[in-house]
């Protein structure tokens, strides 16, 4: 009995020990922390902020201090089925994309003010996306957000990116996709097939009224050649028949001023003999002898 008595003792503080022990054990290793360079680490001393914590090995004091992460890295959030009306009453079904991060001197913002990230995104990001939706798409025709769909876009980057305000850096707003009703989707596509076929008419007709004009410009042309040419072969033939004119002229002023010339020339081709053959009433050629005879 005794020695039951004795081993109680040693055993209870053998169980003391080892509770001792391990809350050494468990105090050290919870005394330091290591925070990741995407991330930075809120310091927090009996729930009360402390300090923000940067990269890398960091020690707190076990039991009392507690760690916090928040992420500072890029992030993206997807919206599906976004719902909104366009300016002519059409239903559309949108999905956007917000592409964010925390800035590492906003930490401390974030955490007194949404305690999460995943707090800061359902306030702060996710109010503004159906509300911007319907701003900015109600300002468009079903057909406009259709054929306009980059500047839809970019207007409801820009108007989700100056409605946010508050500690969170918006990177990107994508408008990934745009569905209407079935019935209205084929609507729209015969329409803008009718568009279509009606600006092609266009350029049709426009071209064909531009070869209409080269064919006649090109008939212009060759007429003003061809007449060009007839004047000019009209001008060459009345140039020669003047040529020839003045040349005969001046051939026939050369022999009347030289009528001794005349003579001589045809005594000199006469070889004395008379024609064998008259016919009635025709002359007989002769020399003119008081002309010789003179000369």
């Amino acid at each position: 009995m005794n020695s039951i008595g004795a081993r109680i003792p040693s055993l209870s503080g053998l169980i003391v020990f080892v509770a001792i022990g391990l809350l050494i054990i468990v105090s050290v290793m919870s005394s330091w922390y290591t925070i990741d360079e995407k991330e930075r680490g809120v310091v927090l001393r009996n729930g009360a902020f402390v300090s923000v914590a940067g990269p890398g090995l960091g020690f707190k004091v076990p039991w009392i201090d507690s760690v916090k992460i928040i992420s500072v890295q890029n992030q993206t959030t997807t919206y599906k089925n976004v719902q909104a009306y366009s300016r002519d009453q059409q239903t559309a079904s949108m999905s956007i994309s917000v592409s964010w991060h925390v800035s590492p001197d906003d930490v401390e913002r974030v955490y007194k003010q949404f305690g999460s990230e995943g707090a800061l995104v359902e306030r702060l990001i996710s109010r503004q996306i159906g509300t911007q939706a319907e701003r900015v798409f109600g300002g468009y025709t079903a057909v406009r957000a259709v054929q306009e769909r980059g500047q839809l876009g970019l207007d409801y980057a820009k108007a989700f990116t100056e409605a946010i305000s508050g500690p969170v850096v918006i990177d990107s707003v994508q408008l990934e996709n745009i569905d209407f009703s079935d019935a209205y989707e084929r609507s729209i596509e015969e329409r803008m097939k009718a568009e279509v076929a009606v600006k092609t008419r266009e350029q049709d007709l426009a071209r064909e009224r531009v070869n209409a004009e080269i064919a006649v410009t090109q008939a212009q042309a060759a007429a003003d050649s061809s007449l060009a040419r007839a004047r000019a072969e009209a001008e060459a033939t009345r140039l020669r028949g003047e040529a020839e004119a003045d040349a005969i002229k001046a051939r026939a002023d050369a022999l009347k001023a030289n009528q001794a010339l005349v003579e001589l020339t045809k005594a000199e081709r006469w070889d004395g003999k008379l024609p064998t053959t008259v016919l009635p009433n025709s002359a007989v050629p002769f020399i003119d002898a008081y002309v010789s005879g003179r000369n």
